[in-house]
């Protein structure tokens, strides 16, 4: 298309460069807090018998270590009771090995239904065992199911409570397949809780779906987020963002230089080889996680305006401008197009 400088001007065409340089995206997601699946405990039945009273008896409580949750009456109970309460008068009229042993096997027994050694020793001082114990929270949250309810007959190793440790969080982000390529493990993420206003929270991205939901084309993020101060509550809708900037294939990142990361924990970054804090797995070399760090990332993509892109249903048209001394001439090129980045 051949155009004299004056029909440029009426028409007011504009041009822009062709840019070889990292594409640089800011992505906005939405998403939900929920607990973290690894920090979700389950209390259970170390014994036979019946549940005569819960002391934590609806869902959604707070819990702390060592709380009272519920009262079991149990035979095999009143057994190893009686069994360490005759040892301990054993041994105290005669400290031989054998008593010493029976002793120690007597206190082992109840250990491993669930008796802590403060209720152990505590058993040691009666005279007279007791059919019933009470059942402690082995650790701090937030009670998510209750299994059983008042009155109800428990086997050993049957569930009672289901408990949530709220202190780190997961965050699921919804990634339309287009955002894929900007994305990578160990990513950063900032984002805002709507009931939270002005607070900005962040965390590490940890896991990226490989399966998208083939009716909302989307896949799920997940972010592991700390939450020492419980602020943020399962089931809260969340905005987040992520500031990706794309080279090549890769993602660069010039704070991870150097940096060796676990494959499983990606808030665990060390400047060296060596063993995951929190699973011992081995950490990995940055770059094997797809980003780069360097000055020379490699190849770096051709850049242009999204308003330059005629798309014409099954190809993708730019024009060319190309000055002559008789006017200015217009070429189309057909281009291959990559991710668009803003």
């Amino acid at each position: 298309v051949k155009l004299t400088p004056d029909a440029v001007a009426r028409l007011d065409i504009r041009v822009a460069p062709v840019l070889r340089e990292a594409a640089t995206n800011r992505l906005g997601f939405l998403g939900r807090v929920a607990p973290d699946e690894t920090r979700v405990s389950t209390t259970t039945a170390r014994m036979e018998g019946r549940l005569d009273r819960l002391f934590i008896d609806y869902t959604g409580i707070t819990v702390r270590e060592g709380d009272h949750l519920a009262e079991i009456y149990s035979p095999d109970l009143y057994i190893a009771q009686q069994e360490l309460i005759q040892a301990k008068r054993a041994l105290a009229a005669n400290s031989d090995r054998t008593r010493q042993a029976l002793y120690r096997a007597a206190r082992e027994k109840l250990r491993l239904l669930g008796i802590s050694p403060e209720q152990i020793t505590t058993i040691e001082g009666q005279e007279e065992p007791s059919d019933h114990t009470t059942l402690n929270a082995t650790q701090d949250g937030i009670v998510l199911k209750l299994h059983k309810r008042e009155g109800d007959y428990v086997k050993e190793g049957e569930a009672l409570y289901s408990l949530a440790d709220l202190s780190q969080v997961w965050v699921f982000l919804e990634a339309y397949e287009d955002d894929m390529p900007w994305l990578r493990f160990a990513q950063h993420v900032e984002f805002h809780a709507d009931a939270l206003p002005g607070q900005t929270f962040t965390g590490k991205i940890a896991f990226i779906d490989d399966i998208l939901d083939e009716s909302r084309r989307i896949a799920r993020v997940r972010v592991n987020v700390p939450n020492p101060e419980r602020a943020l509550k399962p089931g809260m809708f969340i905005r987040g963002e992520v500031h990706s900037i794309l080279a090549g294939d890769r993602v660069m990142d010039p704070s991870l230089a150097g940096k060796w990361i676990s494959p499983m924990h990606p808030e665990i970054i060390k400047d060296g080889p060596g063993k995951c804090d929190i699973c011992g797995m081995a950490l990995v070399p940055a770059e094997e996680l797809g980003f780069t760090t360097s000055g020379d990332p490699g190849p770096l993509p051709l850049l242009v305006p999204t308003s330059a892109v005629l798309r014409t249903g099954e190809r993708a048209v730019v024009y060319r401008r190309i000055s002559t001394d008789d006017g200015i001439t217009f070429e189309g090129r057909e281009i291959v197009l990559g991710p668009r980045a803003g």
